[in-house]
């Protein structure tokens, strides 16, 4: 894959460190309020294997508070900053779903944008994206802000999923836009048992392509099946992203750097 000027293998597994610059999201141990704590938590990151640092400043989580648009560019305008000039050779990418924080990320350097809303929460991000060159991440399941957490794909999971893809991939490329990963959304308009049976046949959304980004990291599916908490779910977080890898991800998406590199290094 092309990112800016870097060609990037994803051939090998690559492994995607969050850092959360809001006050609320899910897991406590991601939450970054300050610069100096995002410089430290990516230095962290990077020293233990991170190829990407993924940033973000709208908590997706179930019952997060809404976040204006002015309040997210505030609180990522100067971390994304000095990230890049502490970092000027690690991939940054940019969780945001809206176009005018995405446009002022690409002009701080970031060389992804990470968007849950798959062109549906702002439908001028695909024309930012068009503009730019940027890659993208396509993530299916959160086209509604209000209801991104309530299970409404139907039986059929992955008919639905490879219907929603095929279409938003043949918008992308009519636009010229090319350098695509796709997330199937995780915790995202799915329930419990319908999150699991999508990572135990990740590999048949190889049909699309594309690379696959598992963001499953200390999320709902693996908590509330166990019944603890999700500070208490980074050993359900290593099992299934093992078997994202084995079932055909190129990027782990995690709180928790050292161990999944740990994953990608033992079964490589």
């Amino acid at each position: 894959m092309r990112i800016k000027d870097k060609l990037i293998d994803l051939g090998s597994p690559k492994v995607m460190g969050i850092i959360n610059a809001t006050p609320d999201s899910f897991f406590a141990g991601s939450r970054k309020t300050t610069v100096k704590d995002v410089l430290k938590s990516a230095e962290k990151m990077i020293l233990e294997g991170a190829d990407i640092i993924d940033l973000g400043a709208y908590s997706s989580r179930p019952g997060a508070e809404f976040v204006d648009e002015k309040t997210e560019l505030e609180r990522l305008v100067e971390p994304l900053k000095e990230l890049r000039k502490e970092f000027p050779h690690t991939l940054i990418s940019l969780d945001t779903f809206r176009s005018k924080v995405a446009k002022q990320g690409i002009q701080l350097g970031v060389d992804i944008i990470n968007d849950i809303g798959a062109f549906d929460l702002d439908k001028k991000m695909i024309d930012v994206i068009a503009e730019t060159g940027i890659a993208y991440i396509l993530m299916h399941g959160a086209s509604n802000v209000k209801k991104m957490h309530n299970a409404t794909v139907n039986e059929d999971i992955f008919r639905d999923i490879c219907y929603f893809f095929s279409n938003k991939i043949n918008i992308l490329k009519e636009k010229g836009i090319t350098e695509i990963i796709i997330d199937p959304g995780f915790g995202f308009g799915k329930s419990i048992e319908q999150n699991h049976q999508l990572i135990n046949q990740l590999e048949m959304l190889e049909i699309l392509n594309l690379p696959i980004l598992a963001g499953i990291s200390r999320k709902s599916m693996i908590y509330k099946k166990l019944g603890i908490n999700s500070d208490e779910s980074l050993n359900g977080t290593t099992v299934l992203n093992t078997l994202a890898i084995l079932r055909g991800a190129s990027i782990l998406r995690v709180h928790d750097v050292k161990e999944a590199k740990q994953i990608i290094d033992l079964l490589s």
